[in-house]
């Protein structure tokens, strides 16, 4: 079997998105209490990583499907659009990936009890939505929202909860920013899309807002994060955050090249970059609680 098409639909320099919500959310908790529960922290990393992928893969088939991934897609090619491999072999990978999380999110269940359970189901039912059924969040302007909501908070506070058992501010705060981070990547995405989209009937929040407006709620995905760091650093009885704060730079420069970047393929980049910037953001908050 040839793997290329698999590894190309399952957008593997994305991953650290669904990774860097886990390391924080542990992170948070042996700052918090210091101990962590290292085989359900492993599981959750794995069931988190399943969760993207399965997402991606059902994302690939479902837009073309709607007619989505033309020609006059700006970004990387689609496997299921470009005829590399059927839509209902990716979307038949897809539920395999969630039945992969699915299964990990049993031993999580015993660690974490009807928490979880519930957390879980949402995720994957929200994957699994992201793209699919009559209205798919991707074609409305909360797919953002649903990022912060399951890429961030739910991951982060997820995570916490299985090494302590509890919730606090650290932890919701924590999950606030790492989301906020991995929703200024989708936004990118989706301005990067702006024309495919439109054709496709998509109303996404780049489309809503329009351009000027876009730029600045970028920036305020991409500085919040920053803002958020003493709120996380009071809450927690050990631990530092201001690691956190070496990614800034980045972060400054990226707004600057969002607004002046002509539209196109230099919006490729600027993705990759912050998805570079939420990982780092996160490393380095995790680090900094840690040591």
């Amino acid at each position: 079997m040839n793997l290329s098409p698999w590894i190309m639909a399952a957008r593997p320099r994305t991953l650290s998105l669904s990774m860097t919500p886990v390391v924080v959310g542990t992170a948070l908790a042996w700052a918090a209490d210091r101990r962590i529960e290292g085989l359900a922290v492993l599981a959750a990393l794995v069931a988190s990583m399943f969760i993207q992928l399965g997402t991606n893969l059902h994302n690939d088939a479902a837009d073309s499907e709607r007619g989505g991934d033309g020609p006059d897609r700006v970004g990387p090619p689609r496997v299921t659009a470009s005829g590399l491999l059927t839509a209902a072999s990716v979307k038949r990978g897809a539920c395999t990936c969630f039945a992969v999380a699915a299964l990990l999110g049993v031993y999580l269940i015993f660690v974490g009890g009807w928490p979880i359970l519930l957390l879980g189901v949402l995720s994957i039912a929200s994957g699994w939505a992201y793209t699919g059924g009559p209205l798919p969040i991707a074609y409305t302007p909360l797919g953002e929202l649903f990022v912060v909501a399951f890429f961030g908070v739910g991951a982060v506070c997820g995570t916490y909860w299985l090494c302590t058992g509890d919730l606090d501010a650290a932890a919701l705060a924590g999950g606030v920013a790492v989301g906020l981070l991995t929703g200024a990547v989708l936004l990118v995405n989706n301005y990067r899309d702006i024309e495919a989209d439109t054709r496709v009937g998509r109303r996404t929040l780049a489309i809503v807002a329009g351009p000027q407006m876009t730029a600045w709620i970028y920036a305020g995905l991409i500085l919040m994060p920053f803002a958020l760091l003493p709120v996380i650093g009071r809450a927690l009885p050990h631990g530092h955050v201001w690691p956190a704060l070496i990614a800034l730079p980045l972060a400054l420069l990226l707004i600057y090249r969002f607004s002046h970047e002509p539209p196109g393929k230099g919006f490729n980049r600027i993705l990759v970059q912050t998805v570079q910037v939420q990982t780092l953001f996160g490393l380095l908050l995790g680090l900094g609680l840690v040591l």
